[in-house]
């Protein structure tokens, strides 16, 4: 199958023979004896603020299985499979495995003599009180430990990227995150469990997201991270400050993109403070706004800091070696890569964690992320052009991730094949996009 191709195949819920439906070519890379990883969205165990539902937030149990009984049938009774994932670090691993039937998992890959694990990649988990760490819990994460890489000068897409006032990563230490991209070295640490694998087969949930447009194949590989205080998530201030963590500059974001540094890194870093700092929090919300309702933090259409993270973590995982060297830089020296992307059931609105149920009734399977996901956007009526991640993907000089031009990729369904920009309007359903966003990304 070439990469630049993608199956679309119509699933109208998860009830339909989804093992059934999945095209056997793409599970040509599959070679008895190999190395699997299986990686879901699993970004938390339900719903940010309804807690009973979580079908349109993590990736379906139905196409998990699935794809691992391909995946064990191509193993040829030799070889093994890990399904992991690093969630969000205040989310609860057992929580999300109860939506999941980890026995029968166990007893498919038992009755083919392959083994199976499942791990949680997170070396933290964050107790928190509303938005504030109260307390900090060391975890086990990755069995075969971490790998840490630098993506050093032009082999970063931060090269030549300098805000004048910083990154804010995923904790309060500002400073660390800070650190990790210099303008020179530019640091992951992700699990040595996925750079050791043969075979990367990417299973993520259709949704909008708040800070890179959607997340699909490309952006679920944040959950590749065993430490997620390295990753840059959006630059301090407003675009006139050189940053992007508003869209406009007035005296509240003003005010605000000057305090709250100062108040991550004094207070919030330390567990005994931010429990005292916790209960003011709402004198913050009247002076600022809720989050629900102000766009800051990155949410929105011009944040130029997350897709480069983005595009970062994908070369590291296609490229990267387990001693945290970087393999020969040329598209036939990429990891082997399977995404099967979960749009049966997808989620509209203030994604990632608390997006609207939407029924799409389609699987999107390919060999690329970036193909893939292009045709995910078109699928619910976003201009892939217009998704940072999507669009600056072509561009990368160093460790490609396309072997193709944007116009050549080509949506299978039906046994018919669409170029990128004919896809039958019929077929698309126009999903709302984060608010940050709308008016900006829609086809």
């Amino acid at each position: 199958m070439s990469t630049n191709e993608v199956y679309v195949i119509s699933a109208p819920d998860y009830l339909y023979d989804i093992y059934g439906i999945l095209p056997e070519t793409i599970f040509s890379n599959i070679q008895p004896g190999n190395k699997i990883i299986i990686k879901p969205n699993w970004i938390r165990e339900s719903h940010l603020t309804r807690p009973n539902e979580w079908e349109h937030v993590i990736t379906h149990p139905v196409v998990i299985t699935a794809v691992l009984k391909k995946a064990i049938e191509k193993l040829g009774r030799k070889g093994n499979i890990s399904i992991v994932d690093g969630p969000e670090t205040g989310s609860s691993f057992e929580k999300i495995l109860d939506h999941y039937p980890v026995p029968l998992w166990k007893t498919m890959a038992g009755e083919a003599a392959i083994s199976l694990e499942i791990v949680d990649l997170r070396e933290d988990k964050w107790v928190s009180d509303g938005n504030v760490v109260i307390e900090r819990k060391k975890l086990p994460g990755d069995p075969l430990g971490s790998t840490q890489i630098n993506l050093l000068n032009s082999a970063s897409e931060f090269y030549s990227h300098s805000p004048k006032k910083g990154y804010f990563g995923a904790d309060s230490d500002i400073s660390e995150t800070n650190q990790a991209h210099n303008g020179s070295n530019n640091l992951y640490r992700v699990s040595r469990t996925v750079l050791e694998a043969d075979v990367f087969i990417n299973i993520p949930k259709l949704k909008t997201h708040k800070k890179a447009g959607i997340t699909s194949s490309l952006k679920n590989l944040v959950g590749i991270n065993t430490y997620k205080n390295y990753l840059p998530h959006n630059s301090i201030g407003t675009i006139e400050d050189g940053g992007d963590q508003f869209p406009v500059k007035n005296s509240k974001s003003t005010f605000e993109s000057f305090l709250m540094p100062i108040i991550h890194q004094k207070i919030l870093i330390n567990p005994r403070l931010a429990k005292i700092f916790s209960p003011i929090q709402s004198l913050g919300n009247k002076l600022f706004g809720n989050n629900s309702k102000t766009i800051r933090g990155g949410s929105w259409y011009g944040n130029d800091t997350m897709w480069r993270t983005i595009l970062d973590l994908n070369k590291v995982l296609m490229y990267a070696e387990p001693d945290g060297t970087m393999r020969e830089d040329k598209w036939s020296s990429a990891k082997k890569y399977i995404t099967v992307v979960d749009g049966i059931l997808a989620g509209e609105g203030d994604g990632p964690k608390s997006p609207d149920p939407v029924n799409l009734g389609y699987l999107f399977c390919g060999t690329n992320p970036v193909s893939t996901d292009a045709v995910c956007a078109s699928f619910i009526g976003f201009d892939p052009l217009k998704i940072p991640a999507i669009a600056k993907a072509f561009s990368v000089k160093r460790f490609s991730l396309t072997n193709f031009n944007y116009d050549q990729i080509v949506a299978k369904i039906n046994n018919e094949n669409f170029k990128i920009g004919a896809i039958p309007l019929k077929l698309i359903k126009n999903l709302h996009p984060h608010r940050g966003w709308e008016g900006h990304i829609e086809l």
